[in-house]
C-alpha cells in the first residue's frame, strides 16, 4: 500500500453535506471518481485535467505534476472498472474476474511514480510524471494491498445503501462505516429513533 500521508477525501452525500472519507489505500481512493454500470453516472474523470485533480485530491505527497494525455484518461477509467470489479468480487468472497487482474497487472508492470528526494531535502517525483505512471503507481498499490497482511480488512461500508469500499488499518479492526460522520452517524439516528419508538 502506499505509504505517502493519508490526505482522506471529501465527499458529498445525494443531499449534499459534505464528509470525510478514507479508504486507507490510494488505489481505493480511485473507486469514487465512478465505476463500472450503474457507478457510470458518478464518472468524474472526463479529460486530463480531471485526472490531476484527482490526483491533487489523493494522497500522493507531493502532488505530482503530471503530462496526462486523452488515451490515458481512459485507460485510467478501464483500470479503475477492473479494480472496483476485483474489489467487489473480494469484498463478497467471490473469485476475482480474471481479465480485471490481467488489467491490473498489465498496468502494474509499467514504470510507476518514481520519488527522489530534491536538493532542498524534500521528496519529489522524478522527471515529468505521465499519466501511465500514475496508473502503474495505483496499480502496483491494488496489488500490494490484495496481497497483503490487510487484505482480510478490504470491506464495502456497513450502510445497505452504500457501496464505499475501504481498508481497515485499525488496530481493533472493528470499522463498519465508510465514514463515522457519513453513514456511521446515520446509523446512530436510525438506531435512536427505532428506540424511541419502540418505548413509545
Amino acid at each position: 500500500m502506499d505509504s505517502t500521508a493519508a490526505k482522506g477525501l471529501t465527499l458529498r452525500s445525494h443531499t449534499g453535506v459534505a464528509y470525510r472519507f478514507d479508504p486507507g489505500a490510494l488505489c481505493l481512493e480511485l473507486l469514487v471518481t465512478g465505476g463500472p454500470g450503474p457507478y457510470r453516472r458518478y464518472e468524474v474523470l472526463h479529460e486530463p485535467g480531471d485526472l490531476a485533480a484527482w490526483a491533487e485530491r489523493s494522497r500522493l505527497t507531493p502532488t505530482p505534476v503530471l503530462e496526462i494525455s486523452e488515451a490515458e484518461v481512459t485507460g485510467m477509467r478501464e483500470l479503475r472498472d477492473a479494480l472496483f470489479r476485483v474489489f467487489m468480487a473480494h469484498t463478497h468472497g467471490e473469485p476475482h474476474p480474471q481479465s480485471d487482474l490481467e488489467t491490473i497487472n498489465e498496468a502494474a508492470a509499467r514504470p510507476s511514480l518514481a520519488p527522489v528526494i530534491a536538493p532542498t531535502g524534500e521528496r519529489q517525483w522524478a522527471g515529468t510524471p505521465s499519466g501511465t505512471q500514475l496508473a502503474a503507481t495505483v496499480a502496483r498499490d491494488a496489488v500490494e494491498l490484495l496481497t497483503g497482511p490487510y487484505a482480510h480488512r478490504i470491506r464495502t461500508c456497513a450502510a445497505g445503501d452504500c457501496n464505499l469500499i475501504y481498508v481497515d488499518t485499525s488496530r481493533p479492526g472493528r470499522r463498519r462505516w465508510c465514514s463515522m460522520e457519513h453513514c456511521g452517524n446515520r446509523h446512530k439516528v436510525r438506531a435512536l429513533r427505532a428506540r424511541h419508538s419502540e418505548e413509545g
